[in-house]
């Protein structure tokens, strides 16, 4: 992590931004009257986007001519005392560096696919902006993921390269000869590997100067695995045009993110929360990404840092306010807070309640999923409704609809849609990569289904009430039954399994197992038990999928074809509440 501290003293020898151009004024802004990140408006889609240069290198162009203030573009923390902060001259110039070390050291091209699996480290920011400058389409993960994890989104997605870390890079050189496309393998940490390339000693000696790609605004971008009720992720592949949606006036009104502000999210880096609130959302308003390695979740360690570091924009799951609900403290301040807003999961009126009452701030829910981004959100100013997300999002033409694609009246429970047609909104993803069946599953009518259920009142404001599947949502992490089911069947002790969501008053939902166990375990302790599944459980799969409530019963409530009611399951757990 030295090299990172010490970059200001190289850059300092390379600064060549004669190569910097500001994206032309048709691209970039409707007005260069003021500085202003590059916008829209909220239906308009331009041929060609790319984040990289559109803004990115905006802002690092409104820097050298000194029309953006000195607050850094990345600061990052960790809970050692280091700290790196990048302008955005020194982060164009990284990334684009990035983008040699792609193209030119590991010979990947535009279209090729690069498995991107790091925690908070600011290396994250350089790849996932590098592939956008290079085409290379990136495909962030959590480093929680187990190898049969790594193993399966490497061979699904036939990557030919991947960004990681020292522990993971052990799992990836076990299962090499299963992944032949796998040709690039770059390490970010401060020791050597055998057969994997240094990413930071490349990149003290890779060349800052690189043309950014002119890629079109539908050219794809980003794969996030999305987690589903059968089978394991689906990839949900995205255009550039994801990173556009924070261009829209409309959009930039859900936080009013301004050049002055220091804003933190707290989005594992491999979801889509991360990509979107920790750096496009940011960048685009030409602030500061704040990002603390927490490499553990740690409630005191949060709070500590919304006490110490001028942090006024936070974004975080509800889980994480109502963990720091959970301390002991009758009131706080945050002497520099602002604005709150929350998404990934629930947000239950009662803690919107209780975070305004303590910390004297309104806490806004933003609602949005791995294939669309944002869909709506109770807009900074705007008037909050507890229970209700908030308004629709341009470019997203939202409704609640029946099962056959119409538009239900107003206050009528259905699922919640997004309009495609005449017009797909670019902001949606492209389709489930390689399972044309699935996305189709999804268009109803005129309309992706979200999958969710939920109502509209006369305001437009809509109510999430459930998903009409089975995905858990537990602490903003999406988890598939059937992937946690897997696991479980592995272990000798389990004949049969269902998992569904259970009402945590903590972190919202968890993962509940119901298991029938094979007779040879009928008669072991089951406390016992229950820890050693757990444990399993947590062995073989990313470890936030563990179950953190088992139920052992004789048998499963089924179909008359053999199939698990999981819904009857489900209903008898949120019984419970």
């Amino acid at each position: 992590m030295q090299w990172l501290m010490r970059f200001r003293i190289l850059w300092g020898i390379h600064k060549s931004f004669h190569n910097i151009h500001p994206a032309p004024s048709q691209l970039c802004c409707r007005s260069l009257s003021e500085v202003g990140a590059p916008r829209w408006n909220d239906y308009e889609v331009p041929e060609e986007f790319n984040f990289a240069s559109c803004v990115l290198d905006y802002w690092a162009q409104m820097e050298k001519e000194g029309k953006r203030g000195p607050n850094p573009a990345l600061w990052w923390v960790n809970g050692q005392g280091d700290e790196v902060k990048w302008s955005f001259r020194e982060t164009a110039d990284l990334t684009r560096r990035t983008a040699n070390i792609f193209t030119q050291t590991c010979g990947l091209q535009q279209g090729d696919l690069l498995a991107l699996i790091l925690p908070r480290v600011p290396e994250w920011w350089l790849v996932a902006v590098g592939c956008m400058r290079t085409g290379i389409i990136f495909m962030p993960a959590t480093v929680m993921l187990k190898a049969k994890d790594i193993l399966y989104r490497l061979q699904m997605s036939k990557a030919k390269g991947i960004v990681t870390t020292d522990t993971i890079a052990s799992d990836v050189d076990s299962m090499a000869s299963e992944c032949p496309s796998l040709t690039t393998k770059l390490l970010v940490s401060d020791h050597s590997r055998e057969g994997w390339l240094d990413f930071r000693s490349l990149i003290k000696s890779a060349s800052p100067e690189h043309t950014c790609i002119k890629s079109k605004t539908v050219d794809p971008m980003v794969i996030f695995f999305t987690s589903g009720t059968t089978g394991f992720p689906k990839m949900a592949k995205h255009c550039h045009g994801l990173a556009l949606q924070s261009s829209f006036p409309t959009s930039r009104k859900i936080r009013s993110l301004k050049t002055s502000d220091v804003s933190w999210c707290l989005s594992d880096p491999g979801w889509i929360l991360a990509t979107m609130g920790a750096l496009v959302e940011p960048w685009t308003a030409g602030c500061t990404a704040f990002i603390h390695h927490l490499p553990q979740f740690d409630t005191k360690v949060i709070i500590q840092a919304l006490l110490k570091y001028p942090i006024n924009q936070f974004f975080g799951a509800p889980s994480i306010f109502r963990m720091i609900l959970q301390q002991d403290f009758t009131s706080i301040r945050f002497p520099a807070l602002e604005h709150c807003c929350t998404g990934g999961e629930v947000l239950w009126p009662k803690d919107q309640e209780e975070w305004k009452r303590r910390t004297g701030l309104p806490l806004y829910d933003i609602y949005g999923q791995s294939e669309t981004g944002i869909i709506c959100a109770t807009f900074r100013e705007m008037k909050i409704k507890p229970g209700f997300l908030g308004k629709a999002s341009p470019p997203y033409d939202v409704q609640v609809i029946d099962d056959k694609g119409n538009i239900l009246p107003p206050n009528t429970e259905g699922n919640i849609g997004i309009r495609i047609k005449p017009a797909r909104p670019v902001t949606l993803f492209m389709g489930y990569e390689g399972n044309p069946e699935k996305t189709a599953e999804v268009e109803c009518g005129d309309f992706f289904n979200t999958g969710d259920t939920g109502m509209m009142d006369e305001e437009g404001y809509i109510c999430f009430l459930g998903r009409s599947d089975d995905i858990i949502n537990a602490s903003g992490y999406r988890i598939g039954p059937a992937e946690v089911e897997s696991a479980l069947m592995e272990h000798p002790a389990v004949a049969e399994s269902a998992v569904v969501s259970s009402p945590d008053p903590i972190r919202g939902e968890v993962v509940k197992a119901f298991i029938v166990l094979t007779p040879q375990f009928l008669s072991h302790d089951k406390d016992q038990l229950t820890k050693e599944l757990q444990d399993h459980v947590k062995s073989v799969t990313a470890p936030y999928k563990y179950p953190r409530k088992v139920e052992f019963v004789p048998d499963l409530p089924k179909t008359i074809t053999g199939k698990i009611k999981r819904k009857e399951l489900q209903k008898k757990e949120m019984g419970q509440m």
